[in-house]
C-alpha cells in the first residue's frame, strides 16, 4: 500500500530531523578505580577480578544507558595520583580523611556503613577484656590502610616502632598468623572476618572477635572535578538502586549496613 503524500513528508522531515542531530549520543565512560580491599574488590588487575564493586557496577550499568562504569585496577598508594592524573574518575568505598585532604573531589555519602574490628585467637580465659589494651601485643596489618588507634598515620615505620606491628598485603595472612600465634591481633573489617568464616568453616570457634570497634566505615565516592559524571548524578543513581533493593541485595549478606535514607552530596575543598 502506497504511503500518502503527508506520511511520506512526516516520515522524511523525522528523517532529516535525525540527520540533523548527529549519530546517537553513545554511553559516556566512567573509570572507576579498582583497588585490592576484599571483600569488596579482590584481585582487580586479573581476569578473574571479583568482589562487592564489580556488582554495584553491573548494576549501575543495567540501570542506565548514559554512563558505562568500568573498573580501572589500581593499588593504595597510586590511586591518589591515578586521580589527579584523570586515569581514573570515581574512588569508591573511600573517606575523605584517607589522604585525601588536598585532593579535589567531592564526596558523595554511599549510605553505606562497615566497621574495622579486632581479631584474636580464642583460647581459655581470653574474654572481650583482652582487647582493652593493644600494648605488649603483636598486631597484624594491611600495609597501607588507615587505622583509628594510630590516629590513621599508616606510615610503616611508625606502625612497626610504635605497635610491633606485622605489615602485609594480605587479611587472611594476617588471620592465618593469628592462629598460628605468630601474631596476636589482626585488624580486618566486619564484612571481611564474616567472608573469611564462610571460605574457611574449620576455622569456626577459633578466633575472638572484638566488640570494641577501631573505625566505622562510613563510605563515601569521590568524583574527580572533571569526571563524565556529576555527583549529583551519581548519587541519584545510587539512590535508585536503594529504593528498589539492589543496594541491601548487594551488600547485606556481606554484612554491610544499608542506609535507608537518601545519600547526599558534599563538596570537599582543595
Amino acid at each position: 500500500m502506497l504511503l500518502s503524500r503527508r506520511r511520506v513528508l512526516h516520515v522524511w522531515a523525522w528523517f532529516v530531523a535525525l540527520l540533523a542531530s548527529g549519530p546517537l549520543a553513545a554511553a559516556q565512560e566512567v573509570n572507576v578505580a579498582g583497588v585490592h580491599f576484599p571483600p569488596y574488590v579482590i584481585k582487580p588487575e586479573q581476569p578473574s577480578a571479583s568482589g562487592l564493586l564489580l556488582e554495584l557496577l553491573a548494576a549501575l550499568n543495567a540501570a542506565q544507558d548514559d554512563y558505562r562504569f568500568v573498573m580501572v585496577p589500581s593499588s593504595l598508594p597510586r590511586r591518589f595520583r591515578d586521580f589527579q592524573q584523570g586515569r581514573i574518575d570515581l574512588a569508591i568505598f573511600e573517606n575523605p580523611a584517607w589522604g585525601w585532604q588536598r585532593i579535589p573531589h567531592e564526596a558523595v555519602d554511599m549510605g553505606l556503613e562497615d566497621a574495622e574490628v579486632f581479631v584474636a585467637r580464642l583460647e581459655a580465659g581470653r574474654d572481650q577484656s583482652y582487647f582493652d589494651a593493644l600494648e605488649g601485643k603483636r598486631l597484624a596489618l594491611y600495609n597501607g590502610y588507615h587505622y583509628a588507634f594510630a590516629d590513621f598515620n599508616s606510615d610503616p615505620e611508625f606502625l612497626q616502632t610504635r605497635f610491633n606491628a606485622t605489615l602485609t598485603y594480605s587479611h587472611d595472612s594476617n588471620l592465618l598468623m593469628v592462629l598460628r600465634r605468630r601474631a596476636d591481633i589482626a585488624l580486618v573489617t566486619r564484612s571481611y572476618i564474616g567472608d573469611f568464616l564462610e571460605r574457611n568453616r574449620g576455622y569456626a570457634g577459633r578466633l575472638l572477635v572484638s566488640d570494641r570497634i577501631d573505625q566505622r566505615y562510613k563510605h563515601y565516592v569521590l568524583v574527580r572535578p572533571q569526571a563524565p559524571i556529576s555527583a549529583e548524578r551519581f548519587a541519584g543513581l545510587l539512590e535508585q538502586l536503594r529504593h528498589v533493593g539492589q543496594l541491601a541485595e548487594i551488600f547485606g549478606p556481606s554484612r554491610v549496613a544499608v542506609r535507608l535514607s537518601e545519600a547526599g552530596t558534599a563538596a570537599v575543598a582543595d
